[in-house]
């Protein structure tokens, strides 16, 4: 094994892992006194914990008593009478792969993650929200899940059922190419250059992981990036809208849950 560099070596893809998450979920169960039980089919990923603060505010979000997480809350919220889960402040690559790889073991058929991301280049007909198609793997969970020389993308199957967003007149969306990185405090110029020229859209710090967990494990995942800053290079950046963005999201997540469900 390279010990310089063993995030890129050792790795048996094929192998199971010794610590898995349903022993991790059982030993919690255990501890929490916590029934054994399936957490809804249905989980958002709230990086920035905006939506979770909206739907507690207004009263539509209660604690699931199903979720044994060391780490984390799940909320429960009803749309069209489909229970919906939701986790705030799921942040970084490893975070949200963790977490994901828990709610895949309780049961959860889909995952959708909606996290701010910053604008690469700015363009006057960028969307609101951007569904991310294809991925940069610039972090390092992603290369315990999948070999380096493979792309982390959207599934086929779940991007040809979400192409009616695009035509949507009360939401703006459009599929783009991210840069997922672990360090967004090492976004250098140079840095930008190159992803700019390889066709990039914007940055954000989960999508690859969770796209190489959705193949690893034939889960069902889909990111959004809600297009919010330009990486606070001018006064006024991250701003996200009514309720920081969070009406919008939800309409997002709604849609997203309607067509997936056809």
């Amino acid at each position: 094994m390279d010990l310089m560099q063993p995030i890129l070596s050792n790795k048996n893809y094929e192998e199971e892992s010794v610590f898995s998450p349903d022993n991790l979920l059982r030993e919690a169960r255990r501890q929490k006194q916590i029934e054994k039980c399936s957490v809804p089919k249905f989980c958002v990923l709230d990086p920035d914990g905006d939506i979770v603060q909206y739907l507690l505010k207004s009263g539509y979000a209660k604690i699931n008593k199903c979720w044994a997480c060391y780490h984390t809350t799940l909320f429960s919220f009803s749309y069209n009478d489909i229970e919906i889960g939701i986790i705030g402040n799921v942040v970084g690559a490893s975070f949200a792969v963790l977490v994901s790889e828990q709610l895949i073991a309780s049961d959860c058929d889909l995952i959708i993650s909606i996290t701010s991301a910053g604008i690469l280049k700015k363009t006057p007909d960028y969307p609101q929200f951007m569904l991310i198609t294809e991925t940069i793997r610039d972090e390092g969970t992603s290369y315990h899940y999948l070999p380096s020389n493979t792309k982390a993308i959207l599934n086929e199957n779940l991007r040809n059922k979400l192409q009616p967003l695009y035509s949507k007149e009360d939401i703006s969306v459009k599929p783009g190419k991210s840069w997922t990185t672990d360090a967004p405090y090492r976004e250098t110029q140079s840095a930008i250059k190159v992803m700019i020229d390889n066709g990039v859209d914007v940055v954000e710090m989960e999508a690859s992981a969770l796209y190489s967990l959705a193949i690893k494990k034939n889960a069902q995942i889909i990111c959004f990036a809600h297009l919010t800053n330009t990486m606070a290079q001018t006064e006024g950046d991250f701003e996200k809208g009514s309720e920081n963005g969070s009406i919008d999201s939800l309409q997002l997540i709604q849609k997203t849950i309607d067509l997936i469900k056809l």
